[in-house]
């Protein structure tokens, strides 16, 4: 039944995606293959949308949806051969707090982790990188399109799953 709510979730997350890609096929296709692109979120899904409602809907103006929009911020996940920068929020159950208010969401930078890249039968790509120097072990599967489009699933030991929908850019080099 759980399998069933996520895979529900990925097809809902699809289906209403509104962002445009911001590469073509062509750079896709180079940065994904030289490790060198940035995940920008746009949205969030956390996998425990009855609890989160269920704080909404006690809010005023009784938003809902399980969706919660990032447009306008500047959450993202850069990636390069030698490290992985994350800046990400999180909405979720945490089974232990932290008294240290920066560490609420995902933001951290490793230069200890796997990397392991496989292609789609549909011209994607499907990554799946492992910290090894992150306190909670943080694990994340990014589903890349061919068209730019990507589902983040980040898992940690100490959060609840969450996903993030967004788009690849290029990685902007440094001067």
């Amino acid at each position: 039944m759980k399998t069933l709510k996520i895979v529900t979730l990925f097809a809902l997350a699809f289906i209403a995606f509104k962002a445009s890609a911001q590469t073509d096929k062509a750079t896709t296709i180079r940065i994904v293959e030289d490790k060198n692109y940035v995940f920008v979120a746009t949205t969030a899904i956390p996998t425990n949308i009855t609890d989160i409602n269920n704080i909404l809907r006690k809010m005023p103006g009784n938003a809902g949806g399980g969706s919660i929009s990032l447009s306008g911020s500047s959450y993202d996940v850069r990636v390069t051969n030698d490290s992985v920068v994350v800046y990400l929020p999180y909405y979720g159950r945490a089974y232990s707090a932290s008294p240290n208010s920066d560490e609420n969401g995902y933001k951290f930078t490793t230069k200890k982790f796997t990397y392991d890249v496989k292609k789609t039968k549909k011209g994607g790509w499907d990554v799946n990188v492992n910290t090894k120097d992150v306190k909670d072990n943080v694990r994340m599967i990014l589903n890349i399109t061919s068209a730019g489009y990507a589902t983040l699933n980040v898992m940690s030991n100490n959060k609840q799953s969450i996903i993030y929908n967004g788009y690849l850019s290029e990685n902007k080099k440094k001067e």
